[in-house]
């Protein structure tokens, strides 16, 4: 792909700058459309872009010549939402042909976790603009489970004996490397990336203290003392809705279940959480 072919969002982040590096490293050309072109990481064939998702013309006229187009979610907004149909309708506008989108795992309208019901909203948007797409559904970042704990080492949720089936940032970043660069092949379809093992948050905890030396417990919630637990942060409902339901979700079995698409899109199996714990970026 040449530098007008391939677009990147999210490269100032996580994901999404493990994949701008993964495609570097490949030796694939890019376009890396961030907010802020000071924060672009420097990296070989590639450009950055200014726009943003809310801001439509910006966001059209960055993607003028675009084939296809890697789409990390939005920083978590109460106007999320709006902000992606901006975008994807913008892309749509300006000849993007593929889309990749970085979902949740068990997407739906009635989803408990609340911005899971977000996700299939930009799902239904995207597959409604006419562009090819492929979704991309991960589980809970593993990435995410040592920041969990406050300083006493308790993680504090209403999870109660339900399983999930987190995954690495990194593992996601392969599959959506191996997308973007071949995407014909992956036209129309939706990849669910988990780990390789189900976890109670009581199974993670005595993993975590194994694997980081401090003494790290769960505390089964229920949803009201979860919701009274949170209420100090002063955040707003919409966010303290989120949070919960990241645990209610587990509770009701819709974050369970382990799925064979990472090694199917990478040919390596995806990390377990005693195996993320030893990664040199901890």
């Amino acid at each position: 792909m040449d530098l007008a072919d391939l677009a990147v969002t999210g490269s100032t982040g996580g994901l999404g700058g493990m994949v701008a590096r993964q495609l570097a490293a490949a030796g694939s050309a890019q376009r890396l459309l961030v907010r802020d072109a000071g924060r672009a990481p420097e990296l070989e064939n590639a450009r950055p872009v200014v726009c943003s998702y809310a801001d439509s013309a910006a966001a059209r006229q960055a993607l003028e010549g675009v084939r296809v187009l890697f789409m990390v979610s939005a920083a978590e907004t109460e106007d999320r939402v709006q902000q992606h149909y901006a975008f994807v309708d913008a892309a749509a506008d300006a000849g993007v042909q593929h889309v990749v989108y970085t979902s949740f795992y068990g997407a739906a309208p009635d989803a408990t976790f609340t911005l899971a019901r977000d996700h299939y909203a930009t799902e239904q948007r995207i597959q409604d603009s006419g562009m090819d797409y492929t979704l991309l559904r991960n589980n809970f970042y593993l990435d995410f489970l040592p920041l969990l704990c406050g300083e006493d080492g308790v993680i504090g949720g209403p999870a109660g004996e339900g399983v999930f089936s987190a995954v690495a940032r990194e593992d996601i970043a392969r599959c959506a490397v191996a997308v973007v660069r071949d995407p014909a092949i992956h036209k129309g379809k939706t990849y669910n990336l988990t780990g390789p093992e189900e976890l109670t948050m009581a199974e993670a905890a005595r993993i975590l203290t194994a694997g980081t030396g401090r003494t790290i417990t769960y505390h089964p919630e229920t949803t009201e003392e979860a919701y009274a637990s949170r209420a100090s942060y002063g955040a707003p409902p919409w966010q303290v809705d989120a949070w919960v339901s990241t645990y209610t979700a587990m509770a009701a079995g819709e974050m369970a279940g382990i799925s064979p698409d990472i090694h199917g899109l990478t040919g390596q199996d995806p990390l377990t959480l005693s195996e993320f714990l030893k990664r040199p970026q901890l």
